[in-house]
């Protein structure tokens, strides 16, 4: 009887009911986007499902990034909206010098680290003159590509008031095309206290500076940039080789120096430099550089120049995608073991050839400055497709009934035939109205059969662990289309013009699953104006995981959409000043933000363009415009085209519109 029990089906009352669905944590959301690989130690997300941030990393408070956007909207300042962090700059200016001075001290290195920051990097006046008074205590000096960039170096950097205590000096690398004003300017800067150094791109160069110092009577400090045969990565890794843009091959190299010594200036020659690419991603390839690069340093020291520095310019990668690989987007190594690789090779051959260990420069502007902005956008409005199942006809044609029989068929077992066999009747359908045999309300039920076999294929695929490859776009045709209240163009120019990876996700709600896929479109009328690449564990996919926007009910007015706040983070680097004015959408509201001891201060405002002053930029006259609206409106009214309650209206809200952002208003 005990037997005959156990095995009889369960009665309704005891019948097994399936698991709960399980709830979505907050930890899901660090899963999903990744935020501890890239955002560490700066980014995380709060019990609240907020993103926060830690401005000083491990050493200070943290702040809430959705209440700071709601607070900084609650001060007028609209999105889209470019935060900066400023102590995220002091902290990776330390985190450099303590790998370099851990790294000194391991390998017990005799000389000393001076990094540089690249002036290209992200020009802006706030950016620099706090990278210069941060890096003050480490005599981080500047590194200008460009004659523009050196009256910025100039006027930004503090002279000394001993210009030949070289070890308490920041240093000034003078990189880029050169003419005489500009090593001019650069020799000159050592009257100030500067310690500029003139690095010699073209073989042309030396003899400028050779005739401009005799004329000056000053000594310069000179420097060559070697064209590596160590080969790049990426999407940099053209910087290097015989058909690298800058730098000079070791015959030129001999040419340099043989011209200098000609000249008796030999002692002068003090620097190399070189450069093997923007954003490393593979630390063998760095290894390999510097062994090579150690090797040149060695003989230009062999044939008596006065060599004190190496340069080994940037490519200190930015882990993007958190997946810390050598994918072109992130990194497989940290900043120590980068450091640890630079010392160790130069110490090798320094000590191999028994001559004296330079002091060692980089040029790591992404690495400092990626991570201190975070551009903040809303979502406007989305466009989904809804697979809804068309009602079923007395009379169907073939064609939607074929479809409407796959939809109920449709199983594990033959989701991917299910699949060819609806997209065939979909193109059946299609060819058939196109020869008038299908009615437009025949050809709606086929495609919205079609869509609905699609969602749940698509559904099948996403159990799976493995998904053909010919149901790969499935993800991507279903997706939804997030318009959000930006410029690619402008805010975003590496994501559109080389495909670079940000890490993007909401800032809020990240206690909620995300349940809608999307690519986001930005407000520009431009096919290109939209991401559709995001980052993933095992390389990039072509949605994000979004949240369904909420609907706001007002009585006696149309239902608004709630707020939703998107992110893209590490833009630290190259976007603002690369930007362009692409449907005359200007530059975005910029706020400068510094932790206090009760919270946090904007320590700038930067306001965005307004489109008076967009038009500006193309040369027209907003006064001049507004004058010929107003006349138009003048012609109007006599011919009674016009009332003169509508031409106040229009002549108001085109006056308005000139002085107001040129982006929309959430």
């Amino acid at each position: 009887m005990e037997l005959q029990a156990v095995l009889e089906p369960p009665s309704e009352q005891t019948a097994l009911v399936p698991a709960p669905p399980k709830v979505w944590t907050i930890e899901d959301s660090e899963n999903l986007y990744r935020i501890e690989g890239w955002g560490d130690p700066y980014f995380s997300i709060n019990a609240a499902g907020h993103v926060t941030v830690a401005p000083q990393g491990d050493h200070g408070g943290s702040l809430d990034l959705y209440e700071l956007v709601e607070g900084l909207r609650k001060r007028n300042i609209g999105l889209p909206l470019l935060v900066r962090f400023s102590d995220i700059l002091a902290d990776r200016i330390n985190r450099l010098n303590a790998a370099f001075a851990r790294g000194i001290a391991r390998y017990n290195y005799p000389n000393h680290y001076r990094g540089v920051y690249p002036v290209k990097c992200n020009q802006h006046r706030h950016i620099v003159e706090s990278l210069v008074r941060y890096g003050k205590p480490y005599y981080f000096g500047l590194e200008a590509g460009s004659k523009p960039e050196l009256m910025i170096a100039l006027a930004m950097l503090e002279p000394t008031d001993s210009p030949e205590a070289e070890h308490n000096q920041s240093l000034l690398i003078c990189n880029g095309y050169k003419d005489r004003e500009y090593i001019e300017t650069a020799l000159l800067a050592r009257r100030l206290g500067h310690r500029p150094i003139i690095v010699l791109e073209q073989v042309s160069e030396v003899i400028l500076a050779i005739e401009i110092s005799q004329n000056l009577g000053i000594k310069p400090i000179l420097g060559v940039r070697a064209k590596l045969s160590t080969q790049g990565v990426g999407r940099w890794g053209v910087s290097t080789g015989d058909r690298a843009k800058f730098g000079l091959t070791i015959p030129e190299m001999l040419r340099v120096t043989n011209q200098l010594k000609d000249a008796e200036m030999l002692d002068c020659l003090q620097l190399l430099h070189f450069h093997i690419g923007s954003q490393i991603s593979s630390i063998s390839v760095i290894k390999e550089a510097m062994t090579e690069a150690s090797q040149i340093y060695v003989q230009l020291q062999k044939l008596g120049a006065g060599m004190q520095y190496l340069d080994v310019g940037g490519g200190l990668g930015v882990d993007y995608d958190g997946s810390k690989t050598n994918f072109y987007a992130s990194k497989n190594y940290n900043i120590q073991n980068y450091v640890n690789d630079v010392i160790s090779a130069v110490q090798e051959a320094c000590d191999a050839a028994q001559i004296p260990c330079p002091t060692l420069i980089s040029e790591s502007g992404r690495a400092i400055a990626s991570h201190q902005s975070v551009l903040i956008f809303d979502v406007l409005a989305t466009n989904q497709i809804n697979p809804q199942l068309p009602k079923v006809e007395e009379k169907e044609h073939l064609i939607v009934r074929n479809l409407r029989e796959t939809w109920e068929t449709i199983s594990v077992d033959n989701y991917q035939e299910a699949y060819h066999d609806a997209v065939q009747f979909k193109e059946e359908a299609i060819s058939l109205f196109n020869f008038g045999y299908l009615t437009l309300k025949e050809r709606a039920g086929a495609e919205q059969l079609y869509w609905a076999c699609c969602q749940k294929i698509l559904d099948i695929c996403r159990q799976q662990d493995y998904v053909p490859d010919d149901l790969e776009d499935l993800e991507l045709n279903l997706s939804s289309i997030y318009y959000v209240n930006m410029s690619v163009f402008q805010s975003a120019p590496d994501s559109w013009a080389i495909d670079q990876l940000f890490p993007i996700m909401p800032i809020h709600r990240l206690d909620q699953e995300p349940t809608q896929r999307g690519i986001l479109a930005d407000i520009t009328c431009d096919s290109d104006g939209k991401i559709d690449r995001f980052i993933d564990l095992k390389d990039v996919k072509s949605v994000l995981e979004l949240h369904p926007l909420v609907e706001i009910q007002h009585p006696d007015q149309p239902p608004t959409a709630e707020p939703y706040y998107l992110g893209m983070f590490l833009m630290g680097a190259y976007q603002e000043i690369m930007g362009n004015l692409h449907n005359l959408f200007g530059d975005i509201n910029v706020v400068h933000i510094q932790m206090t001891p009760k919270g946090y201060q904007i320590e700038h405002l930067v306001k965005g363009d307004t489109i008076a002053e967009v038009l500006s930029y193309v040369q027209y006259d907003p006064e001049d415009l507004l004058e010929n609206v107003r006349c138009y409106t003048e012609t109007a009214l006599e011919e009674e085209r016009m009332t003169l309650e509508e031409a106040q209206l229009l002549l108001e809200n085109y006056e308005r519109s000139l002085l107001q952002y040129t982006y929309l208003k959430g």
